[in-house]
């Protein structure tokens, strides 16, 4: 099945936010950051089940995957071939309640 990759505007906001605290102190850095999580999520229609599912969320289909030290969370909704990115978050931060709004 090809799945299609979408991303939820909080997710965007995630990911530019994160660019944006890196490149306070590096721009190179942040950019090959943000390049990199990309890169990652451009993978994820070959086999979207094989990353670990998100442990804080009880749904089967929301998965995550390690980037750097960072999660990007996604949702596999089979039914319409689709993958949605919903978040980019530091590893260290706890799940945060709004994530669960986004969907």
């Amino acid at each position: 099945m090809d799945y299609h990759v979408t991303w939820l505007p909080g997710a965007i906001d995630d990911l530019g936010a994160i660019a944006e605290y890196i490149g306070a102190d590096s721009q190179a850095h942040a950019a090959s950051v943000v390049m990199r999580i990309l890169d990652s999520v451009i993978e994820l229609p070959r086999f979207p089940r094989s990353h670990r599912r998100v442990p804080e969320w009880p749904d089967e289909n929301v998965r995550q995957r390690i980037v750097f030290n960072y999660r990007v969370i996604f949702r596999v909704c089979d039914e319409i071939a689709t993958i949605e990115v919903l978040a980019v978050i530091h590893g260290a931060r706890l799940l945060p309640d709004e994530l669960r709004e986004r969907v």
